[in-house]
């Protein structure tokens, strides 16, 4: 037989077991610890909760009672504030009646004072107005008196009538002294539009032709010699700048003052009248320069020998 086999007569061995007090006592202690700490912790909890609760309602009350506060001070002071307003209303209603009855008593004294100054004004105009017709009635009678004048003077008028016939015999007889004059002479007087689109009278291109348009006595004849050496030249009210000369062109520019401004004529050629009008005449004064020289012009200023102010 085996040695391993049981033998119920040999003493057995007892294998020595784990003791009382070994590792399985420790986590039963600790498990208690744990279930202690547990439940102190749900006590302590527990007792806070309560408090907070407690706390809650507390200041619940108190927040309700404030705001019954709160309610009752508000009610007070807008009720205070209405019958404040009221107060207001009511004495701006009695002010504004007060003020408008005042304002009625004002308009109407000042109506009866503009009653009555209008009342004035009216016997005024009346009396004014019966001046004037007597004035008017005088003025009638001297009006028939001049009437009668008048008619004397009428047949004083047709005497002059016929004196006014002979001057015009007369005037004719001048005009063919005139042909005759410009005959003698041999002028070649001619026309010409000038600058401004106004057609001019007669023009001279030579001394000969000048002396002819004097003789015919229309204008007034200023001859002129400009050079650009002299700064400028007064010719009655007129004042003359030469700018510029070409003589091969035959053209020049010329800066005139006259009424206080100044005009500029530029490119102009021989013989072309040049235009301006001065002091509201209703003829222009005209400008023919009849020779271009380096730096100089000779000719002459034209200017009405009657003023007439243009319309």
């Amino acid at each position: 037989m085996s040695s391993d086999q049981f033998d119920p007569n040999r003493p057995q061995e007892i294998e020595p077991s784990e003791s009382r007090t070994g590792p399985s006592h420790t986590g039963v202690v600790i498990g208690a610890i744990a279930l202690a700490v547990a439940l102190a912790g749900n006590v302590y909890l527990y007792t806070r909760t309560n408090a907070l609760s407690d706390q809650m309602s507390k200041n619940q009350d108190s927040t309700h009672t404030q705001m019954a506060k709160l309610s009752d001070a508000t009610t007070s002071l807008l009720d205070q504030r209405l019958q404040e307003l009221n107060d207001q209303l009511s004495a701006t209603v009695k002010g504004a009646n007060e003020s408008s009855s005042a304002a009625l008593k004002r308009a109407q004294a000042d109506a009866q004072k503009q009653k009555a100054q209008l009342s004035e004004q009216i016997e005024e105009q009346q009396k004014q107005v019966a001046s004037q017709i007597g004035e008017l009635k005088e003025a009638t009678n001297t009006a028939d008196s001049k009437i009668s004048a008048v008619s004397t003077d009428v047949s004083s008028v047709k005497s002059d009538v016929g004196t006014v016939k002979t001057d015009v015999s007369s005037v004719r007889a001048d005009l063919t002294s005139t042909q005759s004059t410009l005959d003698k002479t041999g002028a070649d007087l001619k026309r010409a539009m000038g600058d401004m689109g106004v057609m001019s009278g007669l023009i001279a291109t030579n001394a000969k032709d000048l002396t002819a348009l004097r003789e015919l006595g229309e204008r007034n004849y200023v001859e002129f010699s400009l050079s650009k050496k002299q700064p400028e030249k007064k010719l009655g009210d007129v004042t003359l700048t030469l700018k510029n000369s070409d003589p091969k062109r035959n053209r020049y520019t010329v800066e005139i003052l006259a009424n206080d401004k100044r005009v500029q004529k530029k490119d102009k050629t021989v013989n072309e009248p040049v235009q301006l009008y001065v002091s509201e005449n209703r003829q222009p004064y005209e400008i023919v320069v009849n020779q271009v020289k380096k730096d100089e012009i000779v000719g002459y200023l034209s200017t009405p020998k009657v003023t007439m102010a243009r319309q």
